[in-house]
């Protein structure tokens, strides 16, 4: 049957309304804590696409108002199904309130696991969006984005990636992380996102990203603001992986 859903989620972050309009309404911002590559045509009625993993979905532009909200949705499939997402900020002081609302349409009687599963996924990339722009507004990163089957699935290996990270248990937000990669300078970091399905870590110059996949799958979608060489990195997190599956 299917069954429409929203997911509504605010915070308030230090930076100014320019910087998270940036953040949300550009290409390169959306880039720097979403997913993939976007591109967006800066008018209501404009076209966003976005490229990941092959696969090119587009939206339209339903609201464009700078500075205050950016709103954009998918056409419907034939079964029903669309997505959209508003954006709505509020500039206070010294200080700037976003709020998102993600709502749609999920067709099918198994629309409940594909909710919960969405809406983890939501949950990373508002909260990596809020880190962006506390900690790096106005910057690009340049996204490291992995893609690994896992022979035992998400479940088994999730708990190797928490060791690998120096991490206890199922890894809180706020606990101290280590991001030791060969070939790679190590890092200190902290969790600021963590559910069954996805695990965020902080460090100075990056956001790392964890996500399990369809078929058990692992993703790692990475922010990348320092002075890292993007071949090399994805070569080391490679290498990382095999190493994790093994």
């Amino acid at each position: 049957m299917g069954h429409g859903f929203e997911v509504d989620m605010s915070a308030e972050v230090d930076a100014t309304p320019e910087q998270v309009w940036e953040a949300i309404s550009t290409g390169p911002g959306i880039d720097s804590w979403f997913m993939g590559r976007s591109e967006v045509e800066p008018k209501e009625g404009g076209t966003v696409r976005l490229t990941f993993g092959g696969y090119t979905p587009s939206a339209t532009v339903t609201s464009w108002e700078p500075l205050k909200r950016f709103a954009y949705r998918s056409e419907e499939d034939g079964d029903g199904r669309f997505i959209a997402y508003d954006f709505l900020i509020e500039g206070r002081d010294g200080s700037t309130f976003l709020r998102t609302v993600t709502s749609g349409f999920l067709p099918g009687d198994d629309w409940e696991g594909e909710y919960e599963s969405m809406k983890m996924g939501g949950e990373m990339y508002f909260r990596t969006l809020v880190e962006y722009v506390n900690r790096f507004p106005g910057r690009v990163s340049v996204p490291l984005t992995v893609f690994s089957a896992v022979p035992d699935g998400w479940d088994a290996v999730r708990p190797r990636i928490v060791r690998a990270l120096g991490l206890a248990g199922t890894a809180a937000v706020g606990d101290p992380a280590r991001v030791a990669v060969p070939g790679l300078p190590a890092a200190e970091g902290v969790v600021y996102v963590s559910n069954p399905q996805t695990l965020g870590v902080r460090t100075d110059d990056a956001l790392y990203r964890f996500v399990g996949g369809f078929g058990g799958s692992l993703i790692l979608m990475h922010e990348l603001f320092g002075d890292a060489d993007p071949v090399e990195a994805e070569r080391s997190w490679r290498s990382w992986l095999e190493t994790l599956a093994a």
